[in-house]
């Protein structure tokens, strides 16, 4: 029997009246060629059989794994008696939401109450780029640090370096490119609606885009229309949007059937992998899905209803609650943060299985520099690789940017 593989992802597939507290819990087909794998499978029931004998046989093996991994500081504030070695800047970050990387491996955030786009690198340290700290619409084609946003959730890079913000309450998607310091409006009007499909992307609307990330190919970006209950796809190409997944009816899909003709319960974020699938990640309905190539869904983790626990096990006895956002490694796993569970982990679709990366499930900012499975978190709403395949978490109630860092030394997750 072959144990359970412990957390080494090779790379990413480069992928808000309410006091704060509350408003950090509110608010939280494929184009171009690529090589063809079957969607993920789930386990049948004798190898769910086999797997129970094998998890007591790897037990051993895959708490060695997660005891040797740690999480440290990169951007933020750290908490007095919070662990490690806290050599990160010392930034006042204000609910920091989504992060991505460019080709040079910068880091840029954007944050969810701040209203503020940061840069960040590891010679010059954070620097702000855009966002005056309001909140509201305004701005476009002017300087970028003199634009204004409304609760920001996520952000993505394309290879030429040009920024892509989720403006989830101004429902549109605004380009920003760091040469030139300027913001201008890619996708939505910015009223709120449910229309434009098969046009013109930036004359689409959208009711709360909270998530926006790009295919393997940079050929369609992905954006999360939540409350219209859809996930929709720009063509970058031609500017023209598609659907991808739901019909803006809410309830769960059903297994095998095409995603489109579907309802979903609230997809909070989406990102796909290099063999044409696309994950969808649902906050209200705790679970994790799958768009195949062929245009169909399935639930792939969760039972619908929240809860904890599972790790090593079958994915679809495991209980997420209220996960937030998800990336995808060069290979297909699905790294997840498991927000409302202060948690991060990850369903690997070749077995059909899910592990714990870090996180006890303790709301806090203790445990840095110690077992990553031991770890405090408080709302995870972020998870990303950059090029090197480094995991980095999003710690949004901790107002701080964490790195997950193996035997000693930042590596490949």
């Amino acid at each position: 029997m072959r144990s359970l593989p412990g957390p080494t992802f090779p790379g990413p597939h480069t992928s808000r009246g309410l006091n704060r507290e509350a408003a950090i819990r509110q608010s939280a087909g494929h184009t171009g060629s690529v090589s063809q794998r079957p969607a993920p499978r789930t386990l049948r029931p004798l190898a769910r059989v086999c797997f129970a004998i094998g998890t007591l046989l790897s037990g051993l093996v895959l708490s060695d794994v997660s005891r040797a991994d740690h999480l440290e500081l990169v951007v933020g504030e750290s908490a007095d008696g919070a662990g490690g070695t806290n050599t990160g800047p010392r930034v006042p970050l204000v609910a920091p939401f989504g992060i991505d990387f460019d080709r040079r491996g910068d880091m840029f955030i954007v944050e969810l109450e701040g209203g503020r786009v940061h840069h960040w690198n590891r010679r010059k340290g954070v620097t702000t780029i855009a966002g005056n700290g309001e909140q509201g619409d305004r701005g476009d084609q002017g300087p970028a640090a003199s634009a204004v946003f409304h609760s920001m959730h996520a952000v993505a890079i394309d290879p030429n370096g040009d920024l892509y913000i989720a403006d989830t309450l101004n429902h549109r998607v605004r380009r920003l490119d760091p040469r030139l310091m300027v913001v201008e409006p890619y996708a939505g009007t910015g009223k709120p609606g449910n229309a434009g499909d098969h046009g013109a992307a930036r004359d689409a609307t959208f009711q709360g885009v909270y998530c926006v990330a790009f295919t393997p190919d940079y050929q369609t970006l992905l954006v999360t229309d939540l409350e219209n209950r859809r996930i929709r796809a720009v063509d970058v190409k031609t500017g023209n949007l598609r659907p991808i997944a739901g019909n803006g009816e809410r309830g769960v899909p059903r297994d095998g059937t095409p995603a489109t003709m579907n309802p979903l319960v609230d997809p909070r974020a989406a990102a796909a992998d290099r063999f044409g699938n696309i994950y969808i990640l649902e906050r209200g309905g705790h679970a994790l899905r799958v768009v195949d190539p062929q245009g169909r869904i399935r639930t792939l983790v969760g039972t619908g209803t929240p809860g904890s626990g599972g790790d090593g096990g079958p994915a679809l006895e495991a209980k997420l609650r209220g996960p937030k956002h998800l990336c995808v490694t060069v290979d297909g796993r699905v790294v997840i943060a498991d927000t409302d569970n202060h948690q991060i982990r990850c369903y690997h679709p070749d077995t059909g299985r899910i592990e714990l990366v870090a996180g006890s499930g303790r709301k806090g900012a203790q445990g840095l520099g110690g077992p990553a499975h031991l770890a405090e978190l408080h709302f995870p709403h972020g998870v990303c690789l950059d090029s090197s395949g480094e995991l980095y978490v999003v710690d949004t109630g901790n107002n701080r940017i964490l790195k997950l860092v193996r035997h000693g030394k930042a590596g490949r997750l």
